[in-house]
């Protein structure tokens, strides 16, 4: 009798007809060697994908998940992560870039270090777009302004979760491409074990990317909604201390010279005031929201028991 699996392999597929038959074979053969669980999901291709996908669907090992109209990546990723059953849960991309060995390797990395999180660091063996390149620069050092950052490699697809905490915090991530960085900096602000490892990856041979400059800009707002959640003293204190100081500095030589009390400086000061407010309120509501986190993580694990 086979042990149970303790990895399901999820990969979002959106229009990957020309990757699939070079990529699939192989990744089927290696999760069959290793008794993992495969979990395709479809979102709402428009080419002959959904055709090779179930061609190879053969549940309950592996299996093909069907989105009826395009979700987005996180949506995609929900879907399958939602579906796992097994404790850990590996993410990777459906275009053939990522090695199936390097899941082997990140998951036994996971199980030495008993980490909830693994991120897989590229390499960048073959040469990246430089303005893909740039965009990811420039999220890091704006993520770094707003909340700690201890990992590289923020955005890579390749990720090995312990499935209960990546099923628990699935309601604060987006269905966009912003789904990556999302939810690694929720593992990371709920204090879970984040590591990186590094993997290889290949340039992608078919297909094309559904990447564009859109998704960086759609990355950063979903990034500020989560110092929203997580920390909204963060953006609100900062705010209050520079129209507090603006305003000192504006009104106090105006003052000095006794031509009394600048409109503008006072405009500063009471917009420094209301920002606070609006502050300790958002405080407030971010400790109720990660309270209710909290409780779906806890009734995910007693579930899982």
């Amino acid at each position: 009798m086979k042990p149970s699996p303790a990895l399901t392999v999820i990969v979002p597929v959106y229009n990957e007809a020309e990757s699939l038959p070079e990529f699939l074979p192989r990744l089927l053969d290696f999760c069959a060697r290793h008794n993992w669980e495969l979990v395709f999901v479809n979102d709402g291709s428009r080419d002959d994908s959904k055709r090779i996908l179930e061609s190879h669907a053969n549940p309950p090992a592996v299996r093909v998940l069907l989105h009826k109209v395009n979700r987005g990546y996180g949506g995609a990723l929900k879907t399958g992560l939602l579906d796992a059953s097994t404790p850990y849960a590996v993410t990777i991309d459906g275009d053939g870039q990522h090695d199936p060995e390097d899941i082997l390797r990140v998951f036994q990395f996971a199980l030495e270090n008993d980490a909830d999180l693994v991120i897989g660091r590229r390499d960048h063996s073959h040469k990246p777009n430089w303005y893909r390149e740039l965009g990811k620069s420039i999220i890091r050092r704006f993520t770094r302004l707003l909340m700690p950052l201890p990992i590289q490699d923020l955005n890579s697809g390749f990720k090995l979760y312990r499935a209960e905490l990546a099923q628990a915090y699935l309601p604060v991530c987006p269905d966009s491409m912003a789904f990556s960085d999302v939810i690694a900096l929720t593992f990371l602000n709920q204090k879970d074990l984040v590591l990186e490892h590094p993997i290889h990856v290949h340039a992608r041979k078919k297909g094309k990317s559904s990447i564009s400059a859109y998704t960086a800009i759609e990355t950063v707002m979903e990034i500020l909604n989560l110092v929203m959640l997580f920390n909204p003293l963060k953006i609100f204190l900062s705010l209050s201390a520079v129209c507090f100081a603006f305003g000192i500095l504006w009104g106090t030589p105006i003052l000095l010279l006794d031509r009394g009390v600048s409109v503008g400086a006072m405009l500063a000061i009471v917009s420094g005031l209301i920002f606070f407010v609006i502050g300790l309120v958002a405080s407030q509501l971010s400790s109720m929201r990660l309270g209710e986190l909290s409780a779906r993580r806890q009734k995910i694990r007693a579930e899982k028991k």
